[in-house]
């Protein structure tokens, strides 16, 4: 049965000479996989693997033949939102690369959250058209996210309160702490003056508290490279 949606690229790989299989949030159906044939074609005309590329907004017209197929086709497809700045900004991109990261590894559920996709769409659209003062983007971006798998926190002494119960090693300094406590509070843009060494604690910290809540969420391989992109 043919079904519009919205999605988010997450990720693909390569399949047969041409194809690729491609993991995509969608707004109606959450996660899903799809099989998506030629487009990684020797024609410029037929390669279309730049819409897969992570966070881009896809309308999509897909074939579902029921729950139990695990993996789907893909009958139309277009992005919705190019992108003005993400791709090409080297920050933009690592961050990027780093919360689909997180994405593709807390992303289970196989149905329908229109919040949960309206809150994706929206900080991608952000993160795109931002000027400046997205630096803390990926930690706010973390913290609203845990709100939506169930598991946020409303103030900073909760989340401090709860990663010492599970024996996180450090304690922040006033400053840290405060940050953290407005990342928590407000949104998106605010400027929060941080140093990198702080800025690296608070992460670490909020992804040790991901890793409380999410069996299996393991090493996060862009890590390194946003800790150098934002030194």
């Amino acid at each position: 049965m043919l079904h519009k949606t919205r999605g988010i690229a997450l990720s693909y790989i390569k399949y047969k000479e041409s194809s690729i299989i491609a993991k995509i949030y969608t707004e109606l159906f959450g996660v899903q996989t799809y099989i998506v044939n030629g487009v990684r074609s020797s024609s410029a005309k037929h390669n279309r693997i730049a819409l897969f590329q992570p966070l881009t907004l896809l309308d999509l017209v897909v074939y579902h033949k029921g729950k139990q197929d695990e993996i789907h086709r893909i009958s139309e497809i277009k992005c919705y939102h190019p992108f003005k700045t993400l791709p090409y900004h080297v920050l933009k991109s690592s961050l990027a690369l780093f919360i689909t990261e997180i994405l593709v590894k807390s992303l289970r559920e196989e149905e329908e959250n229109q919040p949960l996709f309206y809150f994706l769409e929206q900080s991608v659209i952000y993160l795109d058209e931002a000027d400046d003062g997205f630096e803390n983007f990926h930690i706010q971006f973390m913290l609203q996210l845990a709100s939506y798998l169930g598991f946020g926190v409303e103030t900073q002494e909760d989340l401090e309160r709860e990663i010492h119960h599970h024996h996180f090693p450090q304690i922040g300094d006033a400053i840290e702490l405060t940050a953290m406590g407005r990342m928590i509070a407000e949104d998106y843009g605010t400027v929060i003056a941080l140093d990198r060494t702080r800025r690296v604690s608070i992460l670490e910290k909020t992804l040790f508290f991901f890793k409380i809540h999410l069996e299996g969420l393991g090493e996060i391989r862009s890590l390194d490279v946003l800790k150098e992109v934002l030194k």
